[in-house]
């Protein structure tokens, strides 16, 4: 089995009083998902922004290819071959298709005052890396805000990809997107993971993370409920767990019906 890409171990993260995260393991292998579930505020955001060197951890380690490290700024992350994909997307709607692709990082061509953008030869790659993608546009020059939230997740997916990531972290990638959509962007990432990415899926919905996750991290008020493997649980144990387990049973006991609801006299 592959050596990890990234190791976790007992990172914590504190805001002066505050702990946001606190005794966090895992790990991300090549060719894996590796999903982190909470609710909001469980520590998922603290804990991607350590991944993608926004914030370094107060406490333990993080290594890469098993080397301890400091990712003290988002450009040392991505020098590490670790892309992020935030809800935001960082798009400009109204740009084509391929000017977002590469967005930042544009080819040119030419020398001196004859220097100009590659514009050829952008199109051609932004075809090719999204047709790698299962990915197929007609037209590259229509602006990216005409195509549906999955397609522009999968688009900012291709980007990562050909521009070295090693490992994928996607925030919330299915968050705000209907059952079809987020079909379309569960399939991208299972090909990321099939190209031999190492994927981090942020995520609260434990239907999305199950069917292509390898490993489960369980957040809970910046606090780690479990890291697991799919071997080692089960859809219906990781959404009890999600949904409190025993505080939810609880609750439904407290909300059922004392009795048959009879007429009003």
């Amino acid at each position: 089995m592959s050596a990890p890409i990234i190791e976790v171990r007992d990172v914590a993260k504190s805001y002066g009083p505050i702990n946001a995260l606190y005794g966090v393991s895992t790990q991300v292998d090549p060719g894996a998902v590796t999903c982190v579930l909470g609710d909001n505020g469980a520590g998922k955001s603290t804990f991607i922004k350590m991944l993608a060197g926004v914030h370094r951890p107060s406490e333990g380690e993080l290594l890469i290819d098993g080397t301890p490290v400091a990712l003290d700024s988002p450009r040392a992350a991505l020098e590490a071959g670790i892309a992020t994909v935030y809800q935001d997307l960082a798009v400009v709607p109204l740009m084509p298709v391929w000017r977002n692709f590469f967005l930042g990082s544009e080819l040119r061509k030419g020398r001196g005052p004859f220097r100009r953008l590659d514009v050829r030869r952008m199109k051609e790659i932004t075809l090719l890396e999204l047709a790698n993608m299962g990915i197929e546009l007609r037209d590259v020059d229509q602006p990216i805000g005409t195509l549906s939230g999955g397609e522009r997740q999968c688009v900012a997916i291709a980007r990562a990809v050909y521009f070295g990531a090693r490992v994928l972290i996607l925030d919330e990638p299915t968050a705000a997107l209907g059952v079809k959509q987020s079909g379309v962007v569960l399939k991208y990432i299972a090909r990321s993971r099939d190209r031999g990415l190492g994927v981090v899926f942020i995520t609260h919905n434990p239907h999305h993370a199950y069917p292509v996750g390898d490993r489960f991290l369980l957040l809970n008020r910046g606090t780690s409920l479990g890291d697991f493997s799919k071997s080692e649980i089960t859809l219906a144990e990781l959404t009890s767990m999600m949904a409190g387990g025993g505080e939810l049973d609880a609750l439904a006991h407290e909300l059922e019906r004392s009795g048959p609801r009879g007429p009003r006299p």
